[in-house]
């Protein structure tokens, strides 16, 4: 077949409107499956499987047209069609209409998607200066059996700063959420919405323990106090009591507390 001849039966069997219309069509039906999947809190995989789909039958759509045209009688095989029998095709006008409605449509949706992500992915307004997270202290004792001693701390001094009104304070099971992870000060912070952090360790050591307590900014991990405190474990409620007054963090933090 001369390339000449080739063309031309590309454009008598509708090959050419099948791969436009098919192209529309199919990024109509993306962009419909990226707008939905999200809104029903369906897998993404769902949005996945859909595009590859799509893109898995435009050759086949392309095959089909060479291979079968629409006849009066209906679709019959190329080859049993001859060259005189009238096959039924739409006007240029109603086409290009028809491809023009799905495109806006498609281009709509894409639209939506854009705005959506943007306003998802914008800077986050600032969290208050006066909010503040009690990361849970490390245990560096080496003894898994000390480690009731320094989360029992970390819950101490939560319940204490709570009991200032004007200081936004995360509870407990938000904090301890990122016990053992390592993440960094800005995530933290994004993810709990707040401005500042205590994190720190204890050591035990026979009857003495060793606290190091560190306030820091959660934009940008810069340290705004810390304080080292070496006491007799002879009271354990006792040291956990006296560290949770810590009034310098609470001014450190901005805070006036009582």
């Amino acid at each position: 077949m001369k390339i000449e001849n080739f063309f031309s039966e590309l454009k008598r069997r509708n090959v050419y409107k099948v791969a436009v219309g098919y192209a529309v069509v199919g990024w109509l039906v993306m962009q419909v499956a990226a707008t939905i999947v999200p809104a029903l809190h369906l897998p993404d995989s769902l949005t996945t499987a859909v595009v590859v789909i799509t893109l898995l039958g435009f050759p086949i759509a392309l095959v089909i047209a060479w291979a079968f045209e629409m006849t009066p009688e209906g679709m019959k095989r190329t080859e049993h069609v001859s060259p005189n029998e009238h096959i039924p095709q739409w006007s240029r006008r109603k086409f290009a209409t028809l491809v023009i409605t799905i495109a806006t449509l498609a281009a709509a949706l894409a639209a939506y998607q854009f705005v959506r992500n943007k306003s998802a992915t914008g800077s986050p307004s600032s969290p208050s200066q006066k909010s503040i997270a009690v990361l849970p202290l490390v245990n560096t004792s080496g003894d898994p059996n000390n480690e009731y001693f320094s989360d029992g701390l970390s819950e101490e001094l939560i319940a204490v700063l709570a009991k200032i009104s004007e200081l936004k304070v995360i509870g407990r099971s938000s904090s301890f959420f990122f016990k053992g992870k390592s993440s960094d000060s800005a995530s933290i912070g994004q993810k709990l919405g707040v401005a500042n952090l205590i994190e720190g360790s204890v050591r035990k050591q026979g009857d003495r323990v060793r606290i190091v307590a560190e306030l820091i900014s959660a934009a940008d991990g810069r340290s705004l106090w810390s304080e080292t405190y070496d006491r007799e474990l002879k009271d354990v409620f006792a040291v956990q009591a006296e560290i949770a007054k810590w009034g310098k963090v609470i001014k450190a933090a901005g805070i006036k507390g009582e």
